[in-house]
This record gives structure tokens, sequence and C-alpha cells, in this order.
């Protein structure tokens, strides 16, 4: 009765449950996903693993194996979750045909064994078989000593099990062992196996950073992006089941690590030159966020120039624009511009977003003013189509979402 009254209580001063969690993005959304844990020591992370699920959307069921129970007990899993956990087959089976996707982590080996050779001592290898007659998505992340993970049978295994379509990601060696990934990574990397066999998905490139210019050897020129932004849209477009190349500058935030294909180009030319390459692929859609340098260094020192020399004029020459450079390349794609703006009201806003569709052949522009990035109370910036109509988007999930639905409805 007192944890009850607890939970009932909590809602009144914090504002959420302390079995709720918030919503970061909607790449599961409408998906039932069962959470299979096997009797590795990863079988700790469970409860994290379980709530990142749920963060993006997924209605999570459990299947522990008796082993795993040893580990982690039902009832963490069913306060993570909110939801059905079979322990045994005396659990709720009819859950197992409405899976609409499998995640087993940790996957021991003789779990991957057990499945390869159909036995069925457990709900969740009677679940694995019921999603390998179904066609349904299955993604398992083995987690071992590194002996045996070294072992070539061990080898053997994993082959079969991929032989089967099912998705087998590694985490990295440490400490002599294969450990699990962070519960964030399997997660989104789960979301792209999910969606990436949905009929509407593209291959798309995003810029993203800001770009450099050599002064010397020592100094440079830079404009300021973090590549936050790129990175988001990227990620979103990713889980979504996106086939995501992205082309960066100079960035200050990290990189999701699962992110398939990052290629690095600091400087203006070079990112320029990425691009005319990716364009002789069949590209689908092409989002630039990276923050070009509109003027570049005219003619860079060779080593370093000598400080104390008095006043220092550098002559700067206009850069070319990369979304112009490219127009005719990537007149059958989607091409979403970025376009920021400062000390200027909003309708001149929108009118110069829409002077930029018109001029670089563009599909949409996200335009913002300088001074409105970082004021919680301003939109996180306005979506401006071809069509002249304009849409506000309230934040950044607002916009991956509204970025999204462009690449997918394709032109």
């Amino acid at each position: 009765m007192e944890e009850v009254m607890m939970e009932t209580f909590l809602p009144s001063y914090m504002g959420i449950r302390d079995t709720d969690v918030n919503l970061r993005g909607d790449s599961l959304a409408g998906q039932t996903v069962l959470l299979g844990v096997s009797g590795g020591i990863a079988a700790v992370d469970t409860v994290r693993l379980a709530r990142e699920l749920r963060r993006h959307g997924a209605d999570v069921r459990v299947a522990l194996t008796h082993s795993a129970q040893r580990i982690i007990t039902p009832l963490a899993v069913e306060w993570a979750t909110q939801g059905e956990v079979i322990t045994d087959w005396d659990g709720n089976m009819e859950v197992l045909n409405e899976v609409d996707g499998i995640v087993v982590a940790p996957a021991t080996r003789d779990t991957m064994a057990s499945y390869v050779h159909g036995l069925q001592h457990g709900p969740l290898m009677m679940a694995l078989s019921v999603a390998r007659s179904r066609d349904c998505p299955v993604m398992m992340i083995p987690s071992m000593h590194l002996d045996l993970a070294n072992d070539p049978v061990t080898d053997d295994i994993v082959e079969e099990v991929r032989k089967h379509g099912i998705h087998v990601f590694w985490g990295e060696e440490q400490e002599g062992k294969r450990k699990t990934p962070h519960h964030e990574e399997i997660v989104a990397r789960f979301a792209h196996h999910m969606n990436r066999e949905k009929s509407d998905r593209k291959d798309v490139v995003v810029t993203l950073g800001a770009t450099r210019s050599a002064i010397d050897d020592i100094r440079y020129v830079q404009n300021t992006s973090s590549g936050a932004t790129g990175f988001a849209v990227a990620d979103d477009l990713y889980r979504h089941g996106h086939d995501v190349t992205c082309v960066a500058g100079v960035t200050s935030v990290a990189a999701p690590q699962w992110l398939p294909l990052i290629l690095n180009a600091p400087e203006p030319n070079a990112m320029l030159k990425e691009l005319q390459v990716l364009t002789k692929d069949s590209i689908d859609a092409w989002i630039h966020t990276a923050a070009v340098l509109d003027y570049l260094v005219a003619q860079p020192a060779k080593g370093k120039i000598a400080s104390q020399q008095g006043s220092l004029k550098v002559e700067l020459l206009e850069g070319e624009k990369h979304i112009e450079s490219i127009r005719d390349a990537c007149k059958n794609a989607v091409r979403i511009g970025f376009k920021l703006e400062s000390g200027i009201k909003q309708k001149d806003l929108i009118y110069r977003a829409t002077a930029q569709i018109e001029k670089a052949g563009m599909t949409a522009v996200v335009a913002n003013r300088l001074e409105d990035l970082g004021d919680k109370s301003k939109p996180r910036g306005y979506l401006v189509d071809s069509f002249g109509s304009h849409f506000v988007l309230e934040n950044t999930q607002k916009m991956c979402e509204a970025i999204r639905t462009f690449v997918e409805r394709g032109i």
C-alpha cells in the first residue's frame, strides 16, 4: 500500500511518475517490441534498455530466461517496461503473436545455438521460432568473455544465425570481454533494423558543422556551428530506416557512433568536392545544415605568420555556394537548405528563404534568426517550401519530423 501511495503522490510535485519516460523520438511508435534477456551478466542493463525502447515509442514486452532471473528480477523489469514480463510457460504466451520485432540483449552463445537448432526450452526460444516463421525483424546482442567470443565455434554459430536474417551486433572489446554496447546505441540500431525495409526508405546526404579557411598553417577563419542540428537530423533519419551519409565540417558535439558513414571535410572546397562525388550516386535527398563560409582567405601563407608585426591584412574572396553548385546534378532529388539571418523581421526572413528556394532550386528551407537561437520562448525555426507556404517548427524534434516528411514524400 505504501508503494501505491507513493506512486500516486509523485505526480503532484514532480510532474512525472518514476515509471514514466520522456519521449525522445517516434522511430518505434506503434511497435510492440519483445525484449529477450538471457543469462549473461549484461542482463543488469535490462532496465536501462527497456526504458530507452519506451523513450522512442515502443510498447515493450519481456521474456526472461531462467538464468536471466538469477541476475535481474521480474519485478524490476516490470517496473521498467510497464508491460508483460514472461518468465515461464505459464505466462501470457498470446503476446508472442503481437510482436513486431525482437531484440535479445544479452544473447548468450547457448541462446544463439539453441535458435539455430530449433530448441524450445523456454518462451524466448518459442518467440524466436515464431519470429522466424513470420519474417519478423530480430536483433541479437552477444556478450561474453573474449576467449569464448574468439572460439571458432562461436563464429560458426553467429554465421548460421545471420543466415536466418538476424542482425547480430557485437559490442567493443573491453577488459577481456565483448561487452554489451550502450543502451542508446542498441535502440538506435534496432530502430534502423526495424524500419529499413519500409517501402519509402531513401538514400540521404546530410551536411553539418562549421567550415574554416586557413590564414596560415596555424590560424584560420571559421564560422560558428556545433553540428548538433545536422547530427539530430541524421540520427532521426537513420532511426527511421534511411541510409544516411554525413559530410561533416568542424564539429564541437560528439557524433552518434551508430551513424554508418561520416566524411570529414572541414574546408568549404573540400566539402564541395565530397558533395560533387556523391552526386554521382543515386541520392534521393540532400539536407544542407552545414555553415559554409561565404568568404575564403585568398592566399593562405605558408608556415606561421610572425606575431608582433603590426596590423595584418587578410584578403577574403567570395566562395562558391554549395547548394547552387550542385543544383543541376541534384535536380531529381529532395533538397532542403538552412538559412540563418539576423536583425530582420519574420516576414523578411520568410521572403529571403523563398528567394533561396527559387535561386538554388530547393525543395524547402529551414529559416532561423540568430537572436532567436537558444531562446526557448522562440520557435526552433520556420520551414518554407517551394509553394510559398511556411510552417512554425516549435522544437528540434518537430524540425526533424518535418524534414523526414519531405524526404519520405520525395519530389
